[in-house]
């Protein structure tokens, strides 16, 4: 009972936006500017606040990361080639295929999930893991598609166009600007401060409702068996690597290890999609998958918090 504690209010309100967008009680657009508050407004004061403010513990998070994305590194190979060889689709498909296997819907629905199973012993791990997992797994499936036909200017104009998305992206500019007011030592105002914990505080429903909403335009249209493949990888071979790693070769301390896992086990990101639609390759992949992903996720995390509470370092519930 209470795992699903903790369960049933996330994916309870990604139910309620699915549901509301489902009916026509709220329309698209209206979801589309949701997740755009989410996205340019809630998580960045979030992500700013956090890290201006919170008490970053002196050890190094190398292993931190290193376990998470060792454990990418692996499903996304295993997923592209299982695109490439086993489904017989070309390179940039494969890239899709991996991508989606691989990038976690860390905002919508990672930051809910830790936030709810870990309070705020979770806000560091949440910072240190989102503040190089947009900025990597975009770079390396733009440079993996762009690979085959980008020479000379071409990549430089590739360079330049991935720098610009990446460093306007208002999640990374929240994580810079908290990184540069913390060393400056200065104190947050009280009444800056107050606007701060307000917009940051509805980033969690807000997202969770948005990702709903968001779930009704990625339907399953086609390519099942690579779905299935794809939503496996993503839901259990993932944070069942990230488990593995984090608990018997590099020992991470619980909170650590216990983010780790929930952002693996998060279902694929909206940014698949985004990145299949600019290439015109693997939408149906990338639509699938997360809506495959999103809607058996609500087990697959129930599971992986059973899991952390059974065999890893518990859950403070």
């Amino acid at each position: 009972m209470s795992l699903l504690a903790i369960v049933l209010p996330v994916f309870g309100l990604i139910a309620i936006g699915f549901l509301a967008a489902r009916t026509g009680l709220i329309k698209d657009s209206v979801g589309d500017g949701l997740s755009d508050f989410v996205f340019t407004v809630a998580v960045p004061c979030l992500l700013f606040k956090t890290l201006a403010t919170a008490d970053v513990p002196e050890a190094s998070p190398w292993a931190y990361w290193a376990v998470y994305f060792l454990a990418v590194i692996v499903v996304w190979t295993a997923a592209h080639l299982a695109v490439t060889r086993v489904f017989g689709r070309d390179r940039a498909t494969g890239t899709v295929g991996g991508f989606s296997s691989a990038q976690a819907n860390t905002v919508l629905i990672g930051i809910p999930l830790i936030l709810t199973s870990f309070g705020e012993a979770g806000r560091v791990p949440i910072f240190l893991l989102i503040a190089i997992h947009l900025p990597i797994m975009m770079t390396a499936a733009t440079v993996s598609i762009e690979l085959g036909g980008a020479q000379g200017a071409r990549w430089q104009e590739v360079a330049r166009k991935l720098a610009v998305s990446i460093l306007t992206h208002p999640i990374i500019i929240g994580i810079l600007a908290g990184l540069a007011w913390r060393f400056s030592g200065l104190t947050i105002p009280a009444i800056p401060f107050q606007i701060l914990e307000m917009l940051g505080s509805t980033a969690v429903p807000c997202a969770l409702f948005s990702a709903g909403m968001a779930l009704k335009r990625y339907g399953v249209a086609g390519d099942v068996r690579v779905t299935v493949v794809v939503s496996f990888l993503k839901l259990l071979v993932h944070p069942a690597l990230v488990f593995a790693l984090g608990t018997y070769v590099f020992a991470l301390p619980p909170v650590w290890l216990g983010a780790a896992v929930l952002f693996a086990a998060c279902p694929s990101g909206i940014n698949a999609y985004l990145l299949a639609n600019r290439y015109g390759t693997g939408i149906r992949i990338a639509s699938s998958s997360i809506a495959v992903s999103t809607g058996l996720a609500v087990v697959s995390v129930t599971f992986w918090l059973w899991v952390l509470d059974t065999y890893g370092p518990g859950l403070p519930v």
